[in-house]
């Protein structure tokens, strides 16, 4: 029996979503691609013709994510593995982002992912299996100052997807969430930003601004290795709620897990104060 796959795959022009897709291809798998332009992948193309299907995309328009997705369904049948991996930075301290960027990488990271999961569900759950792969970060689970708006789209899909993945698994659909650390894709260079306020300078977030000029904060994870581990995942039996990929992830998502819980333990005698009596 074979064990070729069909992926459906967000964002593929670069990062993770272009590692995924040409290792899959060259594994014998078929992809259907999504992209922003379809240039960025016309190697691609001509080099794997009717294995890879290619479809231009902005997920933030829902009506365009719908038809993208049911047509790749109707073309290709069974779809083994969604892949939800476009998204953006967008680097700014809280006052300094437009309403415009606010709402763009809400809607990208956060409406957009919905989007995606919400018109492939019923295409999943007639065909009776599949596996979800939710690209979100190690900032899905962290906040560093400067990123508050990628967090709050990064820690809502998180949210979203921890309370769906239970109510999707009875139709055979399993959920999981990547979490990359810091990995040398486009991500920094495609950030988006806005003009520095001086009031911030002396602030968590101008510390971290002179951190990433400098070249303080490094990327040390290899963009190749995160693609094959979210292969694996695929691959395997299970779906893990969450994957963590990086030493950098690991280690920063338990110190942050550990303190909240300490905060939390903290405040156990005024939580348990307010219950009405028995």
């Amino acid at each position: 029996m074979s064990t070729t796959k069909t992926w459906f795959i967000t964002g593929t022009s670069s990062g993770f979503g272009r590692q995924l897709t040409e290792r899959l291809l060259k594994r014998g798998d078929r992809v259907a691609a999504t992209v922003r332009r379809r240039a960025a992948v016309e190697d691609l193309i001509a080099a794997y013709g009717d294995q890879l299907r290619v479809a231009e995309l902005d997920v933030t328009d829902g009506a365009a994510v719908r038809n993208v997705v049911d047509g790749a369904f109707a073309a290709l049948g069974t779809i083994d593995v969604i892949v939800n991996n476009a998204g953006y930075g967008l680097f700014a301290a809280v006052e300094e982002a437009s309403a415009a960027q606010i709402r763009h990488v809400v809607d990208t990271n956060l409406h957009g992912s919905i989007a995606v999961i919400r018109a492939a569900l019923p295409h999943l759950r007639a065909q009776g299996h599949g596996r979800i792969l939710q690209v979100s970060s190690a900032g899905g689970q962290i906040a560093i100052p400067n990123y508050s708006y990628y967090h709050a789209a990064k820690w809502g899909i998180e949210g979203f997807c921890e309370a769906v993945a239970p109510e999707i698994a009875p139709f055979g659909i399993g959920l999981t969430i990547v979490e990359p650390g810091a990995a040398p894709t486009r991500f920094l260079d495609a950030l988006a930003t806005a003009p520095v306020m001086a009031e911030y300078d002396a602030t968590p977030a101008g510390d971290v601004r002179r951190a990433i000029t400098s070249g303080a904060i490094s990327s040390d994870n290899d963009p190749g290795l995160v693609a094959e581990a979210m292969i694996a995942s695929a691959d395997g039996p299970d779906a893990p709620l969450r994957l963590p990929l990086g030493p950098d992830c690991y280690h920063h998502v338990r110190a942050s897990l550990t303190a909240r819980l300490d905060a939390h333990d903290a405040h156990r005698e005024v939580a348990l104060s307010v219950a009405r009596a028995a």
